[in-house]
C-alpha cells in the first residue's frame, strides 16, 4: 500500500498520476507497487513480453537502441511520464531496450492490471497518457535532429539539465559510459566534453557524480531542444504542486 503522506513514493511525484482527479488517484493506490530503480537494470528488452509499467517519481530511465556497434539513447523517461508506453499503445512487447540510466524511484503497476484501468477510469488515465504521449513525439523528433544538427557541448548540457529536472536537484549520479550512450559519441569526447563545462564553471564532475554550479550558465551552453522539449512536457502535463 502506498503511503498517504507526502514523499519519494507518493503516487504525486509523477505527473501522470498527479493529473488524476483524487477519486481516480486512491483507486488506483492498491495497485501501485513502490520499487527502486537502480543503474543499469534493464526494463525491458527487444522482443520481449512487457508484464509491468513503470511510473517514476524521480530518476531517469532511458530508451536505447542497440545498432550493430554503438548503442544510442533515443528518448528519456522521468516523473513526467510512464515507462512501458507500447502498452497503452496496444503493443504487449518492447521492441527497444529500456533501463535505468539515472537511479532513484518509481511505483510499478502489473500490466495486465494497468490495461483494465485504462478501461474503468472514465477516460482520465487515458487522457493524461495521450498528453505524455504527444509530448514523448516532441522528444523523438527533437533527439533526431539534435544528433545531426548540434554540437556534443551543447547536447550535453541539454542533457544535464533535463536530468536536473527530474532529479529535482543539480546533483546526481553519472557515469561516463552512460553519458557516451546519451550523447552517441566515444568516452574521450565525454571527458572533453565535461571538462569544457567545467573549465567554464558549469560543473562539477568527480567520481561519478555531477554537480551544477552555475544553470544559468549551463543553460546557455545547452541547444535549443531543451526548451523545446521542457515546454512541449510543462504543456502535456503541468509540474505537480501542492498549493491550491
Amino acid at each position: 500500500m502506498i503511503s498517504d503522506t507526502a514523499g519519494p513514493y507518493d503516487p504525486r511525484g509523477n505527473r501522470i498520476l498527479a493529473a488524476l482527479p483524487q477519486r481516480a488517484l486512491n483507486h488506483l493506490r492498491p495497485h501501485l507497487e513502490s520499487v527502486e530503480l537502480i543503474v543499469g537494470d534493464v526494463l525491458y528488452r527487444p522482443g520481449e513480453r512487457i508484464d509491468t509499467v513503470y511510473f517514476p517519481v524521480i530518476g531517469v530511465c532511458s530508451i536505447v537502441t542497440d545498432l550493430e556497434g554503438p548503442t544510442v539513447e533515443v528518448a528519456t523517461v522521468g516523473d513526467e511520464g510512464m515507462v512501458g508506453l507500447p502498452v497503452f499503445l496496444g503493443v504487449a512487447t518492447s521492441s527497444e531496450r529500456t533501463l535505468c540510466q539515472v537511479p532513484g524511484r518509481a511505483l510499478q503497476m502489473d500490466a495486465d492490471r494497468f490495461r483494465h484501468e485504462i478501461a474503468v477510469l472514465d477516460g482520465q488515465l487515458q487522457h493524461a497518457l495521450q498528453r505524455f504521449t504527444q509530448s514523448m513525439f516532441t522528444q523523438l523528433a527533437r533527439n533526431a535532429g539534435c544528433i545531426r544538427g548540434h554540437r556534443t557541448h551543447e547536447r550535453c548540457a541539454r542533457w544535464l539539465l533535463m536530468t536536473a529536472d527530474r532529479m529535482h536537484s543539480d546533483r546526481f549520479e553519472l557515469t561516463q559510459k552512460f553519458l557516451a550512450q546519451m550523447l552517441a559519441v566515444r568516452r574521450s569526447s565525454v571527458s572533453e566534453v565535461a571538462g569544457a563545462l567545467a573549465a567554464d564553471g558549469c560543473i562539477r564532475y568527480s567520481r561519478g557524480i555531477i554537480t551544477i554550479l552555475d544553470r544559468d550558465r549551463l543553460q546557455a551552453h545547452a541547444c535549443s531542444c531543451y526548451r523545446v522539449i521542457r515546454e512541449a512536457l510543462d504543456a502535456a502535463l503541468p509540474p505537480h504542486t501542492d498549493t491550491p
